[in-house]
């Protein structure tokens, strides 16, 4: 899936895996009406594809290792998107002078998709979705020791509301409580980690950081693969490319939605993939979600929107301040 970063990291944060909202090129302040318009289609679009790819990979798992589907899942995306980076940008591509954060971070992307596909395996995807949406959450949190960062009580009280949700949906202590939930809570985590290390690098180029994530995820994941394999099947194969396909369309489309409007225009629409996601698992596996999902899911957006909004406001300020300009 594709969680909603804050607005502050998805304006650098190139994703590669189910899990990572976008890759986002410079775009206009001050957008047309027709491609906002274009924009917000786009990212409605991509977040069924990311659905899509997301009830893939739980089918998948019902007969596979989880760090195999994910590592087919990468080599699917890799097989799409190295070629391409490299038809763009020549060798170039791969230049880069921050090559340890690139590592951590292509790392923590590749752990974020094997914790979120583990836990597929035991919980709807709706559910699986709705809670690894927490992690603006987390990005609030390391934001304060790893940059730096003041966080205001009204940033504070919307990672509560959104803790809030994440109880409902998991129900600790309760009949319907799984351990499994705590899978997508570290793949919410991972993606943080992944996030703050995007922003350490904000001056690098987006094509570097995606040729260098897929890379190194892929060649993390094939150290382990050997010790969880099972030799897919011809109908397996067909949905593992399906899988990295609806992910790769998924994510090309939040790259033209990102160039077309700002993302703190785009940001909130990714919230719709918890509708796709409770519609497409329905229509697959005919699971319906809880009460305590949809209202815990709810909650989830409204702390995710919050913080996206305060952060467009903190940009704007600063933006503002940089400029000598003083707020009425």
């Amino acid at each position: 899936m594709s969680p909603p970063p804050s607005v502050s990291a998805a304006a650098d944060c190139p994703s590669i895996d189910n899990k990572i909202p976008a890759i986002p090129a410079a775009v206009s302040a001050t957008p047309a009406r027709d491609a906002t318009v274009t924009a917000i289609s786009l990212a409605l679009l991509s977040t069924a594809f990311f659905a899509m790819g997301d009830v893939a990979a739980k089918v998948l798992t019902g007969t596979l290792p989880a760090i195999e589907v994910t590592w087919l899942r990468y080599v699917v995306f890799c097989l799409v998107v190295i070629p391409t980076v490299f038809i763009l940008r020549g060798p170039r591509a791969m230049h880069t002078p921050r090559l340890r954060l690139q590592v951590i971070r292509a790392l923590a992307v590749a752990g974020s998709a094997v914790l979120f596909i583990l836990g597929l395996g035991y919980l709807p995807v709706a559910e699986a979705t709705a809670i690894n949406f927490i992690s603006p959450i987390f990005i609030t949190a390391l934001s304060i020791p790893l940059l730096g960062e003041t966080v205001g009580i009204r940033r504070w009280a919307a990672a509560a509301m959104g803790f809030l949700g994440v109880m409902l949906v998991v129900q600790p202590g309760g009949s319907a409580f799984q351990t499994a939930a705590l899978l997508p809570i570290g793949a919410a985590l991972a993606w943080a980690v992944a996030a703050i290390a995007t922003r350490l690098m904000s001056s690098e180029r987006p094509e570097a950081t995606l040729a260098w994530s897929a890379i190194i995820g892929l060649l993390a994941l094939t150290a382990f693969v050997p010790f969880h394999w099972r030799t897919p099947a011809a109908g397996e194969l067909g949905v593992a490319v399906l899988m990295g396909a609806c992910s790769t369309m998924g994510h090309w489309l939040i790259i033209l939605a990102y160039r077309k409007a700002a993302v703190s225009t785009i940001a909130p629409f990714s919230y719709t993939q918890l509708l796709f996601a409770g519609l497409l698992g329905f229509a697959v596996f005919g699971t319906v979600p809880g009460a305590m999902t949809l209202v815990g899911g709810l909650v989830i957006a409204a702390s995710g929107l919050y913080t996206a909004h305060r952060e467009r406001i903190r940009a704007r300020e600063a933006r503002l301040a940089a400029a000598g300009i003083r707020r009425p």
